[in-house]
């Protein structure tokens, strides 16, 4: 009988729900069946938000792509609207030759904030645009640490000194993270990232190198 993968196994040895060392995470294509709608505006999204913010889970938006001959509030808007309201964005999937489907849902409890979402609110806040429920998630993850602990957007997030040690100790896994695409990168360090106890940070470490050695990723291998 063949061995398991060594991620099999490191997953195994951490006791994670599953035997996968990405186990608990959500996959990145699965989608709530929430309504499909399109805002011609951001004003009629706001309105839209106004009324339904905190009594809906979620809504997938029809984004309009540059030059489509009908038109939609644009990406940059629908976030700046969401994040006032306390909501976020987020997966995107092609609609047709014209348009994506962008999902938003109201912001989770545990929701990790991003160092880019935080200068969008205090954007928002300095131009009095932010809503009560936007305030309340504002005031909720600063008082929990979430403000504090953000994180960089994928083009500044760096390798932590204990994941490179990890790496260095097993030039398969050094070499296949040397050669993730940046889905993938980011996806491995805001995991790494969102540990919030030494231990947890140190298993997914392991489990992580364990996958990158035995030459698999998180996310599908782009084309």
């Amino acid at each position: 009988m063949r061995s398991p993968p060594r991620w099999r196994a490191a997953a195994e040895r951490c006791s994670e729900p599953r035997s996968r060392p990405w186990a608990g995470w959500p996959e990145a294509d699965v989608v709530p069946a929430y309504e499909e709608r399109r805002f011609a505006s951001a004003a009629e999204w706001r309105a839209w938000l106004e009324e339904h913010h905190d009594s809906v889970d979620g809504i997938r938006i029809i984004l309009a792509k540059k030059g489509a001959p009908q038109p939609s509030v644009t990406h940059a808007e629908a976030i700046d609207e969401a994040l006032c309201f306390g909501w976020i964005d987020g997966i995107r999937n092609r609609r047709d030759e014209e348009s994506f489907l962008q999902t938003f849902t109201p912001r989770r409890a545990r929701s990790m904030w991003s160092q880019v979402n935080i200068g969008h609110v205090e954007r928002l806040t300095g131009a009095g645009r932010m809503h009560e429920a936007g305030q309340r998630e504002i005031d909720r993850a600063k008082a929990d640490g979430r403000w504090d602990a953000a994180y960089a957007p994928p083009s500044r997030i760096e390798v932590p000194d204990d994941l490179a040690a990890a790496l260095a100790a097993d030039p398969a896994a050094q070499a296949a993270f040397a050669g993730l695409d940046s889905q993938n990168r980011f996806a491995i360090l805001f995991r790494i990232h969102q540990a919030k106890r030494p231990e947890t940070r140190a298993r997914r470490i392991e489990q992580f190198v364990a996958m990158l050695a035995a030459g698999d990723t998180l996310y599908p291998r782009k084309s």
